[in-house]
């Protein structure tokens, strides 16, 4: 049960949220569009699943599933290798910058503190680049931000999972800022 009165023709989770209240919906769609759909040398797919992983771990089932829905859909392998690495990382089919990476996505989702120079050097190592460690501690970040977000406010979240295949392909379409408008 939402925490407060939402017009049940607007859309589910956050995105029904920013539609609430597009003055502050605005800003953080284009964060999300800015962070998981502008170019970059990670992968959208990559980044999403960063975001799919952080939701995950803070229990997040609007975000987790949406998410996980759109990386998915970016795979050749699909929804099942979102599956592997969010059932166990260390041995799922992905690369070890990746693998890092999500090592400090996780210490993100803890604490901002809870990184440390040993992860970073061992992302570094793994290839990654500075840019892309910032960009992994600020999707880390913003996830935490919009999973309480949308949990701490009982956002409506569907329960028949092909509404998030559905939601996906909006986002993969239309992106984050149509999130705002709804179309």
């Amino acid at each position: 049960m939402p925490h407060i009165a939402i017009n049940p023709e607007m859309a589910p989770g956050t995105p029904g949220l920013f539609q609430y209240r597009p003055e502050t919906g605005r800003p953080l769609a284009e964060l999300a569009e800015t962070l998981l759909r502008n170019p970059h040398s990670l992968s959208r797919a990559d980044r999403e699943l960063i975001a799919t992983y952080v939701s995950a771990r803070n229990e997040s089932k609007f975000c987790y599933s949406t998410h996980r829905e759109v990386s998915g859909a970016q795979y050749d392998e699909g929804r099942l290798l979102v599956d592997k690495v969010m059932n166990d990382p260390d041995s799922a089919p992905i690369s070890e910058k990746l693998k890092k990476l999500l090592k400090i996505a996780a210490a993100v989702q803890q604490s901002g503190n809870a990184v440390t120079e040993e992860m970073v050097t061992n992302a570094r190592n793994a290839g990654a680049t500075d840019t892309e460690i910032h960009d992994t501690v600020l999707i880390a970040a913003a996830f935490c931000m919009f999973n309480r977000y949308c949990d701490g406010l009982g956002a409506y979240t569907p329960e028949d999972p092909e509404a998030y295949v559905g939601m996906a392909q909006m986002i993969l379409t239309g992106g984050y800022r149509m999130c705002v408008t709804g179309h």
